[in-house]
């Protein structure tokens, strides 16, 4: 494990200690492990999900509605054409 850790911290340039190098190589020995113990628990009859939870939209209908002050917005445009703000073109 301590030449995986080297290895990581080489790619990160992480100037690690000898002590860090230990000490991450026991840490990450026991996520492994733990992952290996993932591996005994029986899942034949738990269906695949993309969520652990089910999810529902809780977005609102979108409803089009007339703009009421559309003189007082468009007073902030710097250009304006049919009541849409006109930018400069940007692409060429």
């Amino acid at each position: 494990m301590k030449i995986d850790v080297e290895h990581v911290a080489k790619l990160a340039r992480l100037g690690l200690t000898e002590e860090e190098k230990t000490l991450f190589a026991q840490q990450l020995s026991a996520i492994l492990d733990f992952a290996d113990n993932l591996k005994k628990i029986k899942t034949d009859d738990v269906p695949p999900t993309a969520h652990a939870i089910a999810l529902k939209n809780i977005y609102r209908e979108d409803k089009v509605i007339p703009c009421r002050n559309v003189e007082d917005i468009m007073a902030n445009a710097p250009d304006e054409e049919n009541h849409m703000f006109r930018v400069p073109r940007i692409i060429e």
